[in-house]
């Protein structure tokens, strides 16, 4: 007699085995729902299986469920008036539920989905799709699983409204296929809020068809293949082949793919600093005249001395003294209004540089004229003058933490990058706050052994970012929308590097906004991360195995020897280590505790194990290193 399995609470790593003839499998959704029951047995999808959608705006949920289920499977599933899957909006709104929750309901005898609106359907269907074999994500038919989801009952809903992941197309050009990709990849794991970093020195990528230079000149320069940052200024008459931008047309059919998959987008025109695209088109619209402009291809151009400000060495910086700055920004806000519906415009506002403007004559008499104390209440009067623009096209401005420096313009919402300082402030102030700060949800930062990734300045592991909470303590919950994670495209020259370095951090983010506090737990995250690494491989997403590196630390003991320190992310691995220059297998010396080096040893080369399987990669470090790592006594 088969028995009832009941588990509700947070989601863990669970094999359920039924039936001799149906292989175990685990139960592996993120994000972790707000609650759920388990039941034995299984829905099989069969080929005359169908979905059945009721109530208005369902109709494309329906459809695109039945893709997903016929793409991989070859079965001809479509939504039909009747069918196992079924889809419907409720008659009487379950207050339980909101806007975007769900409660599906499996078992053998079919699926229901229910919902207030269309978008809780929507989710609910990600949902169901993770209860199927990994295979399910194929873009091609798969032959041999057997096609079953499990029985289940699951009441769900978002714990933020706002849910986002943030796409550089600016410092590298991404194609409009390579958007729609980002947007159903995000999709799965329930985010919907794009936010498009359009514009920045490197490139500006949106058409304003009444100023036509930014893209015929804004949106090129030179190729550079190699290492970011790590290149020569372009030549005056070198080409400039690389980069491109994306037409009114193209907006438009984004904003329409993202609307049918229940995802708004945010667009950001990122000024008055960032604006090098913007002033090789207009270069009078710096406060320093007779600087020669050109596309930034990755040349230095700011100091980032340490433990100080930062300044600039060429002016990126639109001038808030030049009253044309603000009639071309009226044009370029009036065409962004017109192409993205979202209540929200992201204007940037951070990393101003203002060492220039202390130079500037025009800005001096500003500060005069204005009765400006400080080049922050400079930039706050730029700040004030494009939010008027903005709400003039009935659109409400965002902008980073900076634009609080010398005043917050009165409509403006906060998005805190800078740690949660400045959302904080902002929120007491009563201001709309978006959280996405660095040391949580920056995705560009290096993931894993830092030898062995991009060479970015800082670091992120998946423990640390899924330790993300956009809520900070005393602070009014109605005054945080959400939060987002953040990936910028300096380093990252293609899409496969994209999704190399979104995924699986991106899946942290997502369950920090959308499951429950306190329904989340680490150890049972990480275990279903493993078993979404096989349906990406199925989709054929790239992702970082980065969570099976050791964490490669040193010190010295009392007697001034060299000791190698290793901790694990995952840890239900082996690391396994060399010291004599061979490459480790599962048969050497198994790491256990901290391991005093000999005097002899010039390298330390190690791999991670699992089952008797490699999970990480072999990783190669040297002494010299390691002695880097170690703190000094």
């Amino acid at each position: 007699m088969k028995k009832l399995l009941v588990i509700t609470g947070s989601l863990c790593m669970l094999a359920i085995q039924t039936n001799a003839q149906i292989p175990a499998r685990t139960f592996t959704v993120i994000p972790a729902p707000v609650s759920y029951t388990l039941k034995s047995g299984f829905y099989t999808l069969k080929p005359t299986s169908a979905v059945h959608a009721t109530g208005n705006g369902t109709e494309k949920v329906a459809a695109m469920l039945a893709r997903s289920l016929s793409t991989p499977t070859g079965y001809h599933i479509l939504p039909a008036k009747s069918g196992d899957i079924k889809l419907q909006l409720l008659a009487k709104k379950d207050t339980a539920l909101g806007e975007e929750g769900y409660h599906l309901q499996s078992s053998a005898a079919g699926i229901t989905i229910s919902a207030n609106t269309p978008a809780g359907l929507f989710y609910g269907s990600q949902t169901l799709l993770q209860l199927f074999p990994k295979e399910i994500e194929s873009k091609t038919v798969v032959k041999g699983p057997s096609w079953q989801a499990f029985a289940i009952d699951i009441k769900d809903k978002p714990r933020f409204g706002w849910r986002g992941l943030m796409f550089d197309v600016s410092r590298h050009f991404f194609t409009k296929a390579e958007v729609k990709q980002f947007i159903d990849d995000m999709v799965k794991y329930k985010f919907n809020l794009l936010h498009l970093h359009l514009t920045d020195d490197q490139g500006w990528r949106i058409e304003i068809k009444s100023l036509p230079k930014l893209t015929e000149v804004g949106a090129w320069r030179p190729l550079r293949e190699g290492k970011w940052a790590n290149t020569p200024a372009p030549a005056p008459d070198e080409p400039k082949t690389y980069g491109g931008f994306y037409t009114h047309e193209d907006i438009r059919e984004l904003v329409q793919y993202a609307k049918d998959r229940f995802v708004n987008i945010l667009p950001e025109i990122d000024i008055p600093g960032h604006s090098m695209a913007m002033l090789a088109a207009y270069p009078d619209l710096s406060a320093t005249p007779g600087t020669q402009y050109t596309v930034n291809a990755g040349e230095k151009f700011m100091e980032w001395p340490p433990n100080a400000h930062f300044y600039a060495l060429k002016d990126n910086n639109l001038s808030p003294a030049n009253d044309k700055v603000y009639e071309y920004l009226d044009k370029v806000f009036t065409e962004v209004a017109q192409l993205f519906p979202f209540e929200y415009i992201h204007m940037g506002g951070d990393e101003t540089a203002k060492n220039l403007w202390e130079k500037s004559e025009e800005i001096k008499n500003l500060m005069q004229r204005e009765n400006l104390k400080s080049l922050d209440e400079v930039q706050s009067y730029f700040v004030k003058k494009v939010e008027k623009i903005i709400s003039s096209k009935g659109k409400k401005l965002m902008g980073w933490d900076e634009i609080l420096e010398g005043g917050l313009a009165p409509g403006a919402s906060v998005m805190s990058w800078r740690g949660m300082k400045g959302g904080i402030a902002a929120a007491k102030q009563n201001h709309q706050v978006v959280m996405s700060p660095t040391d949580f949800a920056y995705l560009d930062y290096f993931q894993g052994e830092r030898s062995m990734e991009p060479p970015v300045y800082a670091g992120l592991r998946l423990n640390k970012a899924y330790q993300f909470d956009p809520l900070p303590p005393d602070v009014d919950p109605k005054m945080i929308l959400g939060g987002q994670g953040n990936l910028w495209t300096e380093q990252l020259q293609n899409f496969r590097a994209v999704q190399y370095m979104l995924w699986p951090r991106a899946m942290a983010i997502a369950e920090s906004v959308w499951t429950p506090k306190e329904r989340k737990n680490w150890n049972g995250f990480i275990n279903r991360v493993e078993g979404h690494f096989g349906r990406m491989d199925a989709a054929g997403t790239r992702y970082a195995k980065t969570m099976y590196d050791p964490i490669i630390g040193a010190k010295y003991d009392d007697n001034g020897n060299l000791v190698l320190v290793l901790t694990k992310e995952f840890e239900d691995m082996d690391i396994h280590f060399s010291i004599d220059e061979s490459n480790p297998d599962q048969y050497y010396r198994k790491y256990s505790e901290p391991f005093t080096l000999p005097k002899d040893v010039a390298n330390v080369k190690m791999v991670s194990y699992r089952d008797g399987k490699q999970v990480g990669r072999q990783i190669n470090i040297s002494v010299e290193e390691l002695k880097k790592r170690a703190p000094k006594k």
